[in-house]
């Protein structure tokens, strides 16, 4: 071995053909490996692989007869001599094209048996003399032979110039699209193609002729009977003397083809959506995804309540848990319930558990098939076709998928509407066994809401509660709120969380705001003082528990306005919201958490301040503020920037828009309960 590029055989020693202007090369055992090829070669037929039998090293040779006489000079050991031989394969400089070469063949001797091979291009002289020999008529045969292949060819034929316009009528693309050789002609063969494939179908071409290689591509095609087929195009260069005369290409009807395939991709993506979540949300929101864009525009997944004693007559009500758009068209809200009268086609649907398939003029939806609001959509969108499909899961239909397309595109059919629920049938198990986890958690949230009271009515006040279940449990937990008016006619609001995620917890929760009511309810104290009696309280009621707790208390204070009394017990603290936006923690009545016992017998302390007009008091569980890994600070941070964001708005607007906005863990359960002292008279 001399280099990466040279191997030694015998007596033969190729570094001495380095530098000759000749071509050469060593091909080397019964393999015919490629053992050597000088400088000269090297710049001729670009970088071949040192090592690999010349079949390989020369899979772009179009004259396979060359290897055999290999084979026999290896064979026999007779030399071969060959004058302007014509060689077809891709030449660094100027592309594919057809070369001649004038080349011998020798055996050379030693260990393994080789073959020199040394060869001369001599494409100028042979190629001046083979065009000078071609004759008119041959050059008319052969065009006539062309053009008849076209006629009768079952595939689309074109010829282009190297600017790639068409030169010539192609009647197989005639008879496909119907377009005019008046049409086709220049670049008017673009218009038949799909308007969505158009701009990067020319991009793509115009890139293949800068570079002018072998172009392969797949665009829809717009056929006579005025629908879109998939066609695959193939085109390559012509070439003479290293120019790029003409381009000639073909198309191929592949569309039962791109079919099956984009059946497969479709079912592929369905299955990795419902076997990376469990959550059910999640994961008819990833199924939604998976629909859009690839088979339709807009989708909308609607969850079914668990009841089978509708009254007959009855509206349907269901809960919208995803929504899906195509980016260029606005999407609907993700969350909501929506009501369907009970002779509309939603309704109708469900009942019969067959799929309802409309299709109607660009943003006319039928009345009467949705909410009003989903055809609002429909209109606004442009679309051509809807389809309500029922999910059955389990024997029930547990979700509604809606589908539409918009605008162009060619409206849903009935193989889109088998392949919906090919989709989800797929998926079945997958959503059975989140559907039995999203009962059992509005169960426990069924459970968790009965313990939690309504807020009061209090004049000259509004008070707004949240609640919000984790969305990694089924269980239910120990946040909770709550809200009353004590004889002294005060407003009273308290939230706490009892320790643990369980059942155990939620009855410590009850227990911890029953008490709290009656410790209130007899007495005027200071919040403070309230809580140090629920600390003894829990030593005796609930020994083995532990819990955080804020309380407060509002009151009028005559001239002065309304005064609120707090204390916080190993709770986050409470926030006060100014309506100019300005936000503050109030940190002044913090205290140990309850269930301490006997391990803190200090007096609690409370704090008081005054209530602006118009201010909000928020109290809240750390479900809205802690995240994994990250200090309470940042969390209260958040907390207070959106707060001062949402000062103006209504206090139920206030409150919800906590919970979209802020990115909480969504481990743990939340709770909220706001008080908004009301404005200055007058706004």
């Amino acid at each position: 071995m001399v280099d990466d590029r040279q191997e030694g055989d015998g007596g033969l020693a190729p570094e001495a053909f380095d530098a000759a202007p000749a071509i050469v090369a060593v091909i080397s055992g019964p393999e015919q490996r490629l053992a050597y090829t000088n400088i000269a070669f090297r710049s001729t037929f670009g970088e071949r692989s040192i090592g690999e039998p010349v079949r390989r090293a020369f899979g772009d040779l179009v004259q396979r007869g060359y290897f055999h006489l290999l084979e026999r000079v290896l064979a026999g050991g007779e030399p071969v001599t060959l004058a302007e031989a014509p060689i077809s394969l891709f030449f660094p400089d100027t592309g594919y094209e057809e070369r001649f070469f004038s080349f011998s063949l020798t055996r050379v001797p030693g260990d393994e048996p080789a073959v020199l091979a040394v060869g001369v291009d001599v494409s100028e002289h042979a190629g001046a003399a083979r065009r000078a020999g071609r004759t008119a008529g041959e050059q008319h045969r052969a065009l006539r032979r062309f053009q008849s292949l076209i006629r009768v060819s079952a595939e689309i034929v074109w010829v282009t110039n190297p600017a790639g316009e068409p030169v010539e009528p192609s009647p197989g693309w005639e008879r496909v699209t119907g377009q005019s050789w008046e049409g086709f002609r220049g670049k008017g063969w673009q218009q038949a193609l799909h308007p969505e494939d158009r701009e990067e179908t020319a991009r793509s071409w115009e890139r293949a002729l800068a570079q002018a290689r072998p172009w392969r591509y797949v665009y829809r095609l717009r056929t006579v009977d005025g629908g879109y087929g998939h066609f695959q195009v193939n085109a390559a260069p012509v070439h003479e003397n290293g120019v790029v005369m003409e381009w000639v290409g073909t198309c191929t009807d592949i569309e039962q083809q791109w079919q099956r395939e984009f059946r497969r991709r479709l079912l592929d993506g369905a299955a990795t959506a419902t076997a990376e979540r469990t959550g059910l949300r999640e994961m008819l929101g990833a199924l939604a995804d998976v629909l859009v864009p690839a088979l339709a525009d807009g989708c909308g997944v609607h969850l079914l309540p668990d009841y089978v004693d509708r009254p007959a007559g009855a509206p349907l009500l269901a809960e919208r848990v995803a929504t899906a758009a195509r980016a260029d068209l606005p999407r609907q809200p993700p969350f909501g319930r929506e009501w369907y009268a009970a002779d509309s086609g939603f309704t109708r649907t469900v009942q019969r558990s067959r799929p309802l398939h409309h299709t109607f003029p660009q943003g006319r939806p039928p009345a009467g098939l949705l909410p009003e609001g989903t055809t609002e959509w429909l209109a606004a969108a442009g679309a051509n076709s809807v389809v309500v499909m029922p999910v059955t899961v389990d024997g029930t239909v547990a979700a509604v998928v809606t589908a539409a397309v918009c605008g162009e595109r060619e409206p849903l059919s009935r193989d889109d509407v088998d392949l919906m629920r090919q989709m989800f049938d797929h998926a079945h198990d997958a959503l059975s066994s989140a559907i039995e986890y999203h009962r059992t958690q509005r169960v426990a949230l069924a459970l968790q809401h009965g313990l939690l009271a309504e807020p009061p009515v209090v004049p000259g006040l509004e008070i707004v509660a949240r609640y919000r279940a984790s969305p990694a449990t089924a269980e239910v937990g120990g946040d909770w709120y709550d809200s009353f008016v004590p004889p002294d006619g005060a407003a009273v609001l308290a939230i706490g969380d009892a320790t643990g995620h369980d059942l155990a917890a939620t009855v410590a929760m009850s227990q911890l705001r029953n008490i709290l009511r009656g410790l209130i309810v007899d007495r005027r104290e200071r919040p403070g003082d309230v809580l140090r009696r629920l600390n003894i309280a829990m030593e005796t009621l609930i020994p083995d528990g532990s819990a955080t707790c804020a309380l407060a208390r509002v009151a009028d204070d005559g001239p002065d306005g309304m005064r609120l009394d707090y204390a916080v017990a190993g709770h986050p603290p409470p926030v006060l919201v100014c309506p100019d936006g300005g936000v503050r923690l109030l940190e002044d009545g913090a205290n140990p958490l309850l269930g301490l016992g006997p391990l803190f017998d200090e007096p609690y302390r409370s704090a008081q301040v005054r209530l602006p007009p118009g201010c909000t008091v928020l109290l809240y569980t750390d479900g809205l503020v802690e995240r994994p890994g990250e200090h309470l600070d940042r969390g209260l941070e958040r907390l207070c920037e959106q707060a001062g964001r949402l000062a103006r708005r209504s206090l139920p607007a206030f409150c919800d828009g906590l919970l979209t906005r802020l990115p909480t863990a969504g481990i743990d359960d939340l709770a909220m309960i706001a008080l908004r002292v009301p404005p200055p008279a007058g706004r």
